[in-house]
């Protein structure tokens, strides 16, 4: 999923008090985010996510991983005796590792969480590593992402999720890796927000089998437009759904296992 201006700010610029507002008003969004909510606090009551959540935490953390290192082109085949040869997947999963001790910085200083989850996704794929490219608007842009996540918006977690998510895909900021990091920034909004404050959900796996839906639906937001940013809205939303049943598939296997 190549770079390109996004131009979503632009359309969102102002004086308001809250520049995510807007977006709750789009069409299906408001319906799309009680879906998603609902779904993801229905995995967090499965039994086996009450004490034994850090076993399904990690599976999901792993097929997250996996996912995406797909999605950005890499062989999501499991390491072959602790060896992985792919230098996506290496980087993903090095990314999904980082994940817990990323979160109180995500929070206070979000470009710093950045940078550190690019040299981790990149670190053999680049010399480059953890420095935004210097061009065009990608600071200013940067800056504008940083200050909603570190509270500068009062919306539904799941529209802040996506707006994370698509941000910093169609902005492509860095070299290499920008799915990566984008995905690893939205699962750090995901669980920082309180949406899925354990990390079960893995709505990644869902990114990947609709893969062209993806692409379509960041174009739609790349370019702005309301009808183009609804439609990125919800398809994040039904894939934190699908994601949420990948994690009922997980505990409901943990249950199994330990009967």
């Amino acid at each position: 999923m190549g770079g390109g201006r996004t131009g979503l700010f632009d359309q969102l610029s102002g004086p308001m008090a809250d520049p995510l507002a807007p977006l709750l008003v789009l069409p299906g969004v408001a319906d799309a985010v009680g879906a998603a909510r609902d779904a993801v606090a229905e995995v967090h009551r499965h039994p086996a996510n009450r004490r034994g959540w850090p076993a399904t935490a990690a599976e999901a953390s792993v097929r997250a991983a996996r996912a995406s290192a797909a999605i950005e082109g890499g062989d999501p085949g499991l390491p072959v005796e602790g060896q992985v040869s792919d230098p996506v997947l290496a980087g993903t999963l090095r990314v999904a590792d980082s994940i817990g001790m990323l979160l109180s910085t995500w929070r206070r200083a979000p470009a710093q969480a950045l940078a550190r989850l690019h040299v981790l996704a990149a670190a053999d794929l680049t010399a480059e590593l953890g420095r935004p490219r210097a061009a065009g608007d990608v600071s200013v842009r940067l800056e504008l992402l940083a200050k909603l996540v570190a509270g500068g918006t009062a919306a539904p977690a799941p529209v802040l999720v996506a707006v994370v998510h698509g941000e910093l895909l169609a902005l492509h900021p860095f070299v290499t890796s920008n799915g990566v990091v984008a995905r690893a920034a939205a699962r750090l909004t995901m669980i920082t927000t309180g949406l899925d404050p354990k990390g079960l959900a893995v709505p990644e796996v869902s990114f990947l089998r609709r893969s062209a839906e993806y692409a379509s639906a960041l174009d739609g937001f790349r370019a702005g437009e309301p009808d183009g940013v609804a439609r990125w809205l919800v398809f994040n939303c039904e894939a934190l759904q699908a994601g949420a049943g990948e994690a009922m598939s997980i505990a409901n296997a943990v249950s199994h296992a330990s009967t």
